[in-house]
């Protein structure tokens, strides 16, 4: 039977879907294809799958009720894994509508879906680093308090943790939610510090640095990120009362934007033109994941280091990415 995937044309959603593939399973995928960035990067993304006998998409959107359902009827669903979301702090001070739509609303159609499923058996979603808004004390672990968010993506992403308790405890929906950090790598987001970066750079044009560079990231590499989700997968909550846990996914290694710049240059081959200005409203200073719980419970651990990692997508957006827009 097959996995539901959301998101399926986004950066994260795309690598799971293949990964899946690639271990033999069915999976069906949607998403609503939007021009939050460049469709084109979707679309190309989507035809790495588009064509694998084992994958089928529905180009749909989650938050219009009965859609999805209607979209799979006559298929048997028990394991999905939803990564369909309007991501992006920034934007989410512009259009804040959307983020409520596509996070909440979204959110609260496939926990429906997920309920109405006969023997349903494991929701993996979404969530965020972005919860844990202003806290000082790092790591930042699952248990640390995340009520005081600092942008409405992050609000909307606590909220989504709290409609999948509910759903846990009132009706058994077995769900597991994913506090991602910072994800980067090959076919990644164009929203995103190191895409901007590599492209201003080469480019030749200036890229803006926010608090002089003394910003911490937790870069996840995308692969490591793809394992986390699998193995999560296939491991429902069942102990749990009620069964929804939540788990970091992150390097446990955070780097300061300076070095990450700097690491960069190094493999661009390329001196950035830094242009300093101050923090931007919504924004935090560092993110760090503890990773006790991830590790404890699954043995896992972040392999790709930040060189390594930033590697391969500059590779891959030099190879593969300028050549396909300059052939598009």
């Amino acid at each position: 039977m097959p996995i539901l995937v959301t998101g399926a044309a986004g950066f994260i959603g795309s690598h799971v879907c293949l990964r899946l593939i690639e271990r033999g399973d069915e999976v069906i995928g949607v998403d609503n294809l939007n021009d939050y960035y460049d469709p084109m990067l979707k679309k190309a993304r989507l035809a790495r799958l588009v064509g694998k006998r084992e994958f089928a998409f529905r180009e749909l959107d989650i938050a219009d009720p009965m859609a999805l359902a209607e979209s799979v009827s006559g298929q048997t669903i028990k394991k999905v894994v939803h990564l369909a979301a309007q991501a992006g702090v920034r934007h989410s001070l512009e259009n804040p509508r959307a983020y409520i739509r596509a996070n909440i609303n979204g959110h609260l159609e496939i926990l429906e879906f997920c309920r109405a499923c006969p023997g349903f058996e494991h929701l993996v979603y979404a969530s965020s680093s972005s919860v844990y808004g202003g806290n000082r004390k790092v790591p930042f672990s699952e248990a640390d308090p995340v009520d005081h968010p600092v942008s409405l993506y992050a609000a909307t992403k606590k909220s989504d943790e709290l409609m999948s308790h509910a759903y846990a405890h009132l009706f058994g929906v077995a769900q597991t939610g994913l506090r991602f950090f910072t994800v980067y790598g090959p076919w990644g987001r164009p929203d995103m510090a190191y895409w901007i970066f590599t492209q201003a750079m080469l480019e030749d044009k200036p890229i803006r640095v926010f608090n002089n560079g003394d910003m911490w990231r937790d870069f996840t590499y995308i692969d490591d990120v793809v394992d986390a989700v699998v193995a999560m997968l296939d491991k429902a909550p069942s102990a749990e009362a009620p069964p929804h846990r939540i788990y970091n996914v992150g390097n446990n290694r955070p780097a300061r934007l300076g070095d990450f710049i700097d690491t960069l240059e190094k493999l661009l081959e390329v001196k950035a033109d830094r242009q300093f200005e101050p923090m931007q409203a919504g924004d935090v200073t560092r993110t760090y994941a503890d990773m006790t719980l991830l590790e404890r419970d699954f043995g896992f651990r972040p392999r790709t280091s930040l060189e390594v990692g930033l590697g391969k997508f500059v590779d891959w957006y030099r190879s593969e990415w300028t050549t396909r827009s300059v052939a598009l």
